[in-house]
């Protein structure tokens, strides 16, 4: 029998293409029993590899082919960059644990190019390792190859010594003539010294049709082609795992060879265990055990956190207290504690995400700040006897902080006992494509139409999107190129490409980690770094170790800076535990959907539905967290409309309306599933969330099974068999996407924090937020968004000043009192922190810079450069000096910035020396300017100003290119950009602006459309421009900086948000004062119609001119297409919402009333079907309605159609909904109607 002792998987990164899964179904059908890991360096897989194997009846041998320092590990020379390779096999336990140590070691003592030990730690750590003599590149082959069999013998014997006899003599034959001839000479040397001799195949592959794929996989990881001549190639072939009979084909005179390994995978009897737990021993008293002081402190927590201890939270914390220990994680709560007490001691904002806010001992040991009784958190999804699965416990800090947290753990727990945790980059659909073209030598422009193809849905892969996208499909049929490209490339994908550090992972361990996992740098780290796992988090958990995330939250970081701020301008202390729920101000700013800044809500159509919710309080707002996703987004308007009466509350069974109620009858979160499984089928809340995570992964059988159970359940309790089925098939899709409440609780609390600071405390929280968009990954399109929105909110926004500026925004208190948000000098482009530190400290130590020359001579310019000097003028930092205005204008400064940058430098040298300085020989009282200083004027264009200032700052702060015109096109104008906005959905609106920025796009089809940024003084807005509108207006008008006035359709798309397609468009020509091609008759040109002001009566909606919104003309002359640019129907929209306060009415337009949206599946008979279903239906229920029907495409693509009017009831939606089930969505909009209503 033989067995493969060398085998490299995809954890060989780059070098190796074997996933695991595939290869132990190879092993197994080969009927071979065992197989070693021996990946380049790393045990990446090795828990992966023993569960997989073990799960299959074969044996895992856990190994890795190791790194061997010719000299020292510690060495650097450049002799040493080429180490010999060793192959180690782990026989038991301790072999397994020195294999850790061993690559630990390698990793973080004797990294140079590769990991590599040496013949001291090999010493050191010799315990139960067995050890192959290796491939080629092995010290014993490398003796052999250079003709030093004397070499060769004297490493055979140092290896046998030490190892103990359990050294082999490796053998391999790949067809390469310069190696193979040289087995007879490791066999006689096997011979002599009796040494048994074992063969190898160095697997890097599963099946011999994988050896181009892996070639390519090659030339991915070395960046090179596969027609270079020189590039890194395996010489032979056959490196795939072959069968017995193979081997025995490769060595027939010598089948001991094959046999031996049997000897090699007898004595490897390696046993792991999964169920045991790690956890760090608790700061407890002496004498007391960790369950007795837990439970002190949780009940001494209970008496501070409620005024009145009622016996039914003694008896839940009790109950909690009680699972902890039966689970035997008391002691994960103490860690858990010290982690957040060190965070509030420390004054770094934080929360927990997940399922732990729903314990109530985290409440009470002031780890969360949310009550889980008093909010109905089910503590049972965070933990429960039934499922004895660590928990999470997932923190957000301020993320500007999160690095002091991980490094509190290090040091608290011991550096050796605290690192961060891997994580693995795989090759996905689009990037095996890129990198295979890549390989393949393709060009990037043939490589990337490819790429494009590939629909753009999560997780996608490749056999799926030739599935889906009738395009990519036609290329890889017709062209051989591209079938070979995507081949290729469907090989490789999902194979593991390279390793980094998890974006928040910590693993905290009772003892050193050395004893339990492997550990190497960080990517980017050096010596001080905090080391990582080589073990991914799942693996993590699998060995018993606690495992924790540690995430970075930009909102908290506002939070803390709002606050402070606020403490800072008002003396006011905000404790946002503490805030009241319902503020009036806050959900007024909400209701008008002005949600920019706001966690969690700020996105187009979140901040739709919050319009159309006018939420009341922080549970509303918990609410759309958990359904703005796909799925439960469906059951957003009935929940809306069951808040505002507007249709009626209905419950599967009348005795779920307990736990219904708070959602208006709708199943929002998991817990309420829960809660059902136990109200009527009488389960634990443990088993209902067993069953709630089997109905998750919808596997048939299991389903039945739970079916039967929950209906025999609810029998046994007294509900007819009928009524248990229907509450199973209302709960069983819930179950599945429903949300964790908890978390939802736990981030809709932030949401109402950070809105309730932007509505009450605007100036600070909007400078807090400013203050982030450093770290945006767009900074000054964040900084221009942010601007805009303090302009709606009547917040001025100074430019900055050397005088006045900080390194980033600060509130400013005006001569009046009022406060303003100064811009930050280290916010221009290309200045930056470090630059502007000395030209504060100076100016905080001395005072104000009277002039140019004050500043030269004053400021610390040793970190700045002419460039920054060039930058700040052009921003307008030093408009202030010698002035209002200066004596030189922003282009003379920019102009001679080198000049002044050298003078400063001068000056600084002359000081450092003691010498006196040109400015000193002046006297400090000189008036007049210096000699030195006397700049020759440059001449300065106000387009050239304001373009510096959009370019610099994002933004612009002294004029507005749009504003000396803004007066004379507003009598074109029915809209500002500021007032576009969902409520407008339907209605073809008139605005004009300046073009900032225009991107050229292309349809499917090849055809061109623009998206267009336009900006008024009120803000920017995104415009879709198709190909039809170009051709009606000519390219020319497209050109950024012009002027245009444009008709544009409000199209509202659902949870993507509204959009905004441009119908007609006019350039205005300022010399004129008139907009080339402007038509009032024919573009419906109206009063404009502006927002009402709070509080203020709506206004009735004007007529139109002819009773209807003309359909957008298409250039050809065909019907309008919404699918392919060429056109589109009016978009769905609210029909009542001129009844709201708050929102404008309808201009124009008559808005849907019933809205339906269908999604395209591949099953085109199913979907012909279902719509013509839906089509029988609507003739069901005549009326006067308006229809619209969206079919979405399985790229995502929407068409819109018109449908016969109907008599649009809830009764018509329900039946619809009913028949859609999760095909589609359907929304009805307005008051409730009931079936007949006129």
């Amino acid at each position: 029998m033989f067995t493969h002792l060398h085998t490299h998987t995809e954890y060989s990164l780059l070098d190796g293409m074997s996933k695991i899964g595939p290869l132990m179904d190879r092993v197994k059908a080969l009927g071979q029993v065992a197989i070693a890991m021996t990946d380049h360096g790393a045990l990446y897989g090795a828990i992966d590899f023993y569960r997989e194997a073990v799960a299959r009846g074969i044996k895992p041998i856990i190994g890795v082919e190791a790194y061997v320092a010719p000299g020292s590990r510690f060495s650097r020379e450049k002799s040493e960059s080429s180490p010999y390779h060793l192959v180690l096999l782990a026989r038991n336990l301790a072999g397994y644990k020195n294999l850790i140590a061993l690559v630990t070691k390698a990793n973080l003592e004797g990294y140079y190019y590769k990991p590599r030990i040496d013949r001291e730690l090999l010493e050191k750590h010799c315990e139960g390792l067995t050890v192959l003599s290796g491939c080629p590149s092995s010290e014993f082959h490398r003796r052999i190859q250079e003709g030093d069999r004397e070499g060769a013998i004297a490493v055979a014997k140092y290896y046998r010594e030490v190892f103990d006899g359990h050294y082999y003599l490796e053998v391999q034959d790949h067809g390469d003539e310069k190696f193979t001839r040289l087995n007879p000479v490791i066999a006689d040397i096997g011979r002599e010294l009796g040494i048994p001799v074992v063969a190898t195949n160095d697997s890097h592959y599963t099946f011999p049709e994988d050896a181009e794929a892996h070639d390519i996989l090659l030339c991915i990881g070395t960046n090179a082609t596969v027609d270079q001549r020189d590039r890194y190639r395996f010489d032979g072939h056959g490196y795939y795992l072959k069968s017995e009979e193979e081997m025995l084909r490769l060595f027939p005179e010598n089948p001991e060879f094959i046999t031996n390994t049997m000897l090699v995978a007898d004595e490897c009897d390696l046993e792991l265990k999964f169920d045991r737990q790690l956890l760090p021993e608790p700061p407890v008293p002496p004498g007391r055990t960790s369950d007795d002081y837990l439970a002190e402190l949780c009940f001494r927590g209970l008496r501070e956190r409620f005024e009145v201890v009622t016996p039914e939270l003694e008896e839940r914390l009790r109950y909690e207290l009680d699972v902890l220990r039966q689970t035997g994680f008391t002691d994960y709560m103490f860690v858990v504690k010290e982690i957040a007490d060190y965070a509030r001691k420390s004054g770094i904002r934080m929360g927990v995400r997940g399922s732990a806010a729903a314990s109530l001992v985290l409440y009470v040991l002031k780890v969360t700040d949310i009550d889980p009784v008093a909010n109905r958190l089910v503590f049972e999804r965070f933990l429960n006897i039934e499922r004895r699965e660590m928990p999470d416990v997932d923190f957000d800090f301020a993320d500007d902080r999160r690095d002091e947290m991980i490094r509190f753990a290090y040091e608290r727990y011991g550096r050796d006992r605290v690192a961060q945790i891997i994580t693995f980059g795989t090759l996905g659909a689009k990037a095996a494509i890129r990198d295979v073209g890549r390989a393949l030598g393709l060009s990037y422009a043939e490589t990337d139409r490819v790429a494009r193809l590939v629909p753009d849905v999560l997780h996608i892969t490749l056999p799926e999107a030739l599935e889906q996208s009738p395009e990519l499909r036609e290329a890889y049929e017709e062209d051989p190129k591209v079938r070979r490209l995507v081949d290729t490339a469907k090989r490789l994908e999902g194979v593991a490409r390279h390793a980094s550090t998890h974006a928040a992972g910590v693993v905290i361990s009772r003892d050193p980690l050395i004893e339990h996992v492997p550990l190497q740098r960080p990517t980017r780290g050096d010596e001080d770094s905090i080391p990582m796992t080589q073990y991914a988090m799942e693996q993590v958990a699998k060995i018993g170790l606690l495992k924790m995330d540690f995430l970075g939250l930009s909102n908290l970081t506002i939070l803390q800076r709002a606050t402070d701020l606020i403490r800072e301008t008002t003396g006011e202390v905000i404790d946002l535990v503490r805030l009241p729920d319902g503020d009036p101000k806050t959900m007024e700013m909400l209701g008008k959907g002005e949600t920019f800044g706001v966690f969690q809500l700020e996105s187009a159509g979140m901040r739709r539905y919050i319009q159309e919710l006018q939420p009341t309080n922080i549970a509303d707002l918990c609410a759309m967290v958990a359904l703005y996703r796909p799925g439960p987004m469906q059951h957003i308007p009935r929940y809306i409309d069951g808040k505002h009466g507007r249709v009626p509350i209905t419950y599967p069974h009348p005795d779920l309306a307990d736990i219904l109620d708070e959602t208006y009858g709708v199943i929002v979160y998991q817990d309420q599933v829960l809660l059902i499984a136990r109200k009527f089928a009488g389960y634990t809340l443990g088993q209902a969330d067993i069953m709630r995570k089997a109905m998750g992964k919808k596997k048939a059988e299991i389903m039945a099974e739970e079916r039967g159970r929950f209906i025999a359940g609810a029998v046994a309790k007294g509900y007819r068999e009928e009524d248990a089925r229907a509450v199973f098939d209302l709960i069983e899709p819930f179950a599945g996407y429903a949300f964790n409440k908890a978390h939802s609780w736990c981030y809709g609390h932030i949401a109402y924090q950070t809105a309730y600071l932007k509505a009450n405390y605007p100036v600070q929280y909007m400078t807090a937020l400013l203050q982030l968009a450093k770290n945006a990954p767009d900074t000054h399109a964040r900084i221009a968004a942010a601007v805009a929105e303090c302009s709606k909110l009547g917040i001025e926004v100074l430019p900055p000043d050397v005088n006045a500026s900080q390194d980033n925004f600060a509130v400013e208190r005006r001569p009046d009192g009022s406060m303003a948000i100064r811009f930050g000098l280290g916010v221009i482009k290309n200045v930056g922190s470090a630059a502007v530190e000395g030209i504060i400290a100076a100016r905080e130590q001395g005072g104000p810079y009277r002039d140019i020359e004050d500043f030269c001579r004053r400021a610390d310019l040793s970190s700045a450069n002419s460039r920054v000097l060039e930058h700040l003028a052009k921003a307008g930092a030093f408009d202030m000096l010698g002035g209002p205005p200066g004596p030189y204008n922003r282009a003379t400064l920019a102009a001679h910035a080198e000049r002044l940058i050298g003078l400063a430098k001068r000056e600084r040298e002359l000081r450092a020396s003691g010498q006196a300085t040109m400015f000193d020989l002046f006297g400090s009282q000189v008036e007049t300017p210096l000699p030195a200083l006397d700049l020759e004027p440059v001449p300065q264009k106000r387009e050239d100003l304001l373009a510096w200032e959009k370019e610099l700052l994002g933004v612009y702060v002294s004029d507005h290119p749009f504003k000396s015109v803004a007066a004379e096109v507003a009598r074109y104008t029915t809209h500002s950009v500021a007032d576009l906005g969902p409520e407008l959905a339907g209605q073809a609106v008139t605005i004009a602006g300046m073009l900032t920025r225009v991107q050229a796009r292309f349809t499917r089809d090849g055809r061109k459309f623009y998206l267009a940024e336009l900006e008024d003084l009120s803000g920017t807005a995104e415009l879709t421009v198709w190909s039809d509108t170009i051709e009606l207006t000519g390219e020319e008008a497209w050109a950024e900086g012009r002027v245009l006035v444009c008709s544009v359709e409000v199209r509202d798309r659902g949870d993507r948000g509204v959009s905004y397609s441009v119908r007609k468009a006019a350039p205005f020509d300022p010399e004129t004062g008139t907009a080339a091609g402007f038509a009032a008759s024919q573009w419906q040109v109206e009063a404009p119609a502006r927002r009402p002001q709070a509080g203020s009566a709506p206004a009735a909606p004007p007529a139109r001119a002819n009773g209807q919104a003309p359909a957008r003309p298409a250039a050809n002359g065909s019907a309008p297409n919404g699918a392919n640019g060429n056109g589109g129907y009016r978009g769905a929209g609210p029909a009542a919402e001129a009844s709201r306060p708050g929102v404008t009415p309808p201009v124009e337009g008559e808005a849907v009333r019933l809205a339906i949206t269908l999604i395209e599946t591949d099953d085109v008979l199913a979907d012909e079907a279902l719509l013509k279903a839906v089509v029988d239906l609507l003739k069901q229920h005549p009326g006067n309605d308006e229809v619209r029907v969206v079919i979405r495409d399985t790229a995502g693509e929407e068409t819109e159609f018109d449908f016969p009017r109907a008599d649009a009831t809830e009764e018509l939606a329900r039946s619809l909904r009913s028949l859609l089930g999760q095909r589609g969505t359907v929304r009805l909009t307005g008051g409730t109607k009931v079936a007949g209503a006129a």
